[in-house]
């Protein structure tokens, strides 16, 4: 009986209410616009041939293939990989003075959000591809050098960057035992 008549406002509450209608009519209002362009992006992306090829790897969505499609653009315009690589801000950087030898760490001086788009994809890839599984097993397990878990999935990312490159520019789908043949460390591992 106390709180009720001690604790809250009890002026205003009329227009709270409607401010907070207003808020969640705009919310829904933008979700929807977003949804709608999202749509229009996909269907723009699926007309590229492109499309068809990323769609080739498994582990990569619709959702995914867009991103990758908007941060990169078209994947056979670049002529190295490594172009890719830097466009991402996964080159190494280290930081040293004089004498001092410090670790070497990714850049971050690329875009954003086609790292974060690598690392949302590499995860699956890693779970369900088996090209991909293998290296991660071999890059934490290798006797000399050992990576950790991020710094594999960093390399991983660098790799299906090569592997997204080579396959678009010479417009063929991927094929999961031609990489793996092409894997000289997992061949050497078996």
């Amino acid at each position: 009986e106390a709180a009720k008549n001690s604790i809250g406002l009890t002026e205003g509450t009329q227009m709270a209410q409607h401010e907070i209608a207003t808020l969640l009519r705009q919310y829904r209002l933008l979700e929807t616009e977003i949804e709608t362009v999202n749509n229009q992006l996909a269907e723009m992306a699926q007309t590229t041939i492109e499309y068809e090829i990323l769609a080739s790897v498994p582990g990569l969505g619709d959702a995914t293939i867009v991103d990758l499609l908007s941060e990169v653009g078209c994947f056979a315009l670049y002529e190295n990989p490594r172009q890719l690589i830097k466009l991402a801000g996964l080159t190494l950087r280290e930081s040293s003075s004089g004498q001092h030898k410090g670790q070497k760490h990714i850049s971050k001086r690329g875009r954003k959000k086609l790292r974060n788009t690598l690392f949302k994809v590499i995860v699956p890839l890693i779970r369900h591809n088996e090209a991909f599984k293998q290296l991660h097993e071999y890059y934490t397990t290798r006797q000399q050098n050992p990576l950790r878990g991020k710094q594999s999935m960093v390399i991983l990312c660098g790799k299906l960057l090569k592997v997204l490159h080579g396959i678009c520019k010479k417009k063929v789908f991927f094929n999961e035992q031609h990489m793996m043949k092409d894997l000289y460390c997992l061949v050497e591992a078996a």
